[in-house]
């Protein structure tokens, strides 16, 4: 039985969604410049292989990849970002998941690979657990799925962006994405530490990387996927049988 909600017909969904415990996952990426090495694409590329990955192994069905996020932070300065905007994601999310849940999703698991779609994705969680009283949304950025996750992406630094983590996770599950003949020259330090106020990428990267792709191997690439593939997995084998501490309604009120 496919896990893949695009292959699945209408007539087969009920089942899918039956020996999942009503749920299904949707990777939210982004379409955004990746400096000189990678392609514009790995954000994508990167929810879609680990979404496909996880569903497969636990037996969710996995929503279509979403290509775009919020990259309005990376500016127009380099081509190849395509953004947009934060509300218009939290309403592109927001009406994906209520259509989920007219199609029988009652446990929506959000995977996340661009930073900065984790706050328009928040938004979004909180207008459906706030519409839908019996379902329950979480989100999932891929970059802080568990400790040894978050220490390989943030090891060259906090801001980090098409770094160590990323072209290695590439060269070992897209390596058409890499251009293995400027990683030498693609390594640019976080100028981050310490400021007040978070700004665009204009104004802390010089050609749009924050990191040392030129470290990066196949090797690590794989053994990080495979972690990924392992914590998440974990989290929603958790998330499939998890109910709420309490039982009261959203929507009505305590009588004395």
């Amino acid at each position: 039985m496919t896990m893949q909600w695009s292959h699945a017909t209408w007539e087969e969904l009920p089942s899918v969604l039956g020996i999942s415990n009503n749920s299904a996952i949707l990777p939210v990426g982004a379409t955004e410049q990746h400096g000189p090495h990678l392609g514009c694409g790995m954000d994508y590329i990167l929810a879609d292989i680990l979404c496909r990955a996880v569903a497969d192994e636990v037996r969710v069905p996995m929503l279509p990849t979403m290509p775009y996020g919020c990259s309005v932070g990376h500016s127009r300065r380099w081509p190849g970002t395509i953004a947009v905007s934060p509300i218009t994601l939290i309403n592109l999310i927001k009406e994906i998941g209520d259509w989920s849940y007219h199609s029988g999703v009652r446990r929506l698991f959000i995977v996340n690979t661009h930073v900065t779609n984790a706050a328009p994705l928040r938004c979004a969680l909180e207008m459906l657990r706030s519409e839908h009283d019996d379902m329950m949304v979480c989100v999932f950025n891929s970059g802080t799925l568990s400790p040894r996750v978050r220490e390989f992406h943030h090891a060259d630094g906090d801001d980090w962006h098409a770094n160590d983590a990323e072209t290695s996770l590439m060269l070992a599950k897209a390596p058409e994405m890499v251009r293995k003949d400027k990683l030498g020259i693609a390594d640019d330090p976080d100028r981050t530490a310490g400021l007040v106020f978070s700004h665009p990428v204009n104004r802390t990267s010089l050609n749009g990387v924050t990191g040392m792709p030129s470290i990066s191997n196949a090797d690590k690439g794989a053994t990080w996927f495979s972690w990924m593939v392992e914590d998440l997995s974990q989290l929603i084998r958790q998330g499939l049988h998890e109910e709420p501490p309490l039982a009261n309604s959203y929507f009505n009120h305590v009588h004395s």
